[in-house]
């Protein structure tokens, strides 16, 4: 059973960069067709995608949040991290890491989330 649990600062004063780590264990970050992703909420509102890094080390992000985000992972100690730059009190949310599978062959494609950190709480504020 893979879990999750994220880390990190729970304040973060605005123009500064939010740094989160995701530290996976009961399961490896480069095993073939998993996704592993990095997911916030803003208080009263849904949850909003904010990137992925593959099992093959390969970052997308959310057109919206790209030019201030960057996701890398540590294989050594099964780790992948978040840094969000420039924030700004919109940018107080609860955020999650969480994986996906991701497969497809000749039939189509198949693709959910199967495990989820608790969140963690960040608040940008001075």
């Amino acid at each position: 059973q893979v879990q999750l649990q994220e880390s990190g600062p729970g304040l973060v004063k605005p123009s500064q960069t939010l740094s989160l780590t995701c530290t996976v264990s009961g399961g490896s970050i480069t095993t073939n067709y998993y996704y592993w992703s990095w997911i916030r909420q803003p208080p009263g509102k849904g949850l909003e995608w904010i990137g992925y890094i593959t099992y093959r080390g390969n970052s997308y992000y959310s057109p919206s949040l790209k030019s201030r985000t960057s996701i890398s992972r540590d294989t050594s100690n099964n780790q992948f991290s978040l840094q969000l730059s420039s924030v700004t009190p919109e940018d107080t949310a609860v955020y999650y890491c969480a994986r996906k599978y991701y497969y497809c062959s000749s039939s189509g494609c198949n693709n959910f989330y199967d495990s989820w950190g608790q969140g963690t709480q960040v608040t940008v504020s001075s």
